[in-house]
């Protein structure tokens, strides 16, 4: 697949990129992306949730009342998560909810999504940004002419770049990541794929390994 590069501007240079077919043009595994985006959301999780159980809750462990005679159930300590603050039954303690995906799943999700987005004609390809100031007016000012500033985007570029991470960092539907930091669920989040021309290389030399 070939994409004709575009300026900041929002128009077509003479430069062209041509997308490897291992990487952009694969049948998608539909189960390696569920994998994938699962186990991304599940490291999410903070997993610090915690209610305390009848054995860690101060109250007096004097019985209530008599054994039998009451004409309702036996009774023998506050605690019992029968009553108005007692201790919870099987409550929640702190876990981690992270799962493991192997290298090749996740690489395989990873082209899966970029293949999708590649049939669907969401990937654009731009030339290298270089802010030498974060201004988020000036990155407003290019997704607009790229006619996108309505819709979720991400921006893959080849290497950390400050100013224009800051400049994006204020628009709640734009997202910057390097090529080594793209996720699957980032891809499928977005509804269209924003590539610098020097993240093309370093997106396939990642996945064709």
């Amino acid at each position: 697949m070939e994409l004709a590069v575009y300026n900041s501007e929002g128009k077509a240079t003479s430069k062209k990129v041509k997308l490897s077919d291992e990487v952009f043009s694969i049948e998608p595994n539909d189960h390696a992306i569920y994998l994938d985006v699962k186990q991304y959301l599940a490291a999410q999780r903070q997993g610090t949730h915690k209610a305390k159980e009848r054995a860690e809750i101060a109250r007096t462990t004097k019985k209530l009342k008599r054994q039998k005679g009451t004409g309702g159930a036996r009774a023998g300590s506050m605690k019992s998560p029968l009553f108005r603050g007692g201790g919870r039954a099987f409550g929640p303690r702190p876990r981690d909810y992270g799962i493991a995906v192997n290298k090749k799943v996740k690489a395989l999700a990873r082209k899966s999504a970029l293949s999708y987005k590649a049939k669907e004609n969401n990937i654009i390809v731009l030339e290298d940004l270089n802010f030498d100031k974060p201004k988020t007016s000036r990155y407003t000012d290019i997704l607009n002419a790229l006619k996108v500033a309505d819709k979720k985007t991400l921006l893959v570029v080849a290497d950390h770049n400050k100013n224009v991470y800051l400049s994006s960092r204020n628009l709640t539907a734009a997202k910057v990541v390097t090529a080594s930091e793209l996720t699957t669920y980032d891809i499928l989040n977005a509804s269209n794929l924003l590539l610098a021309e020097g993240s093309v290389t370093k997106i396939e030399n990642l996945l064709k390994n």
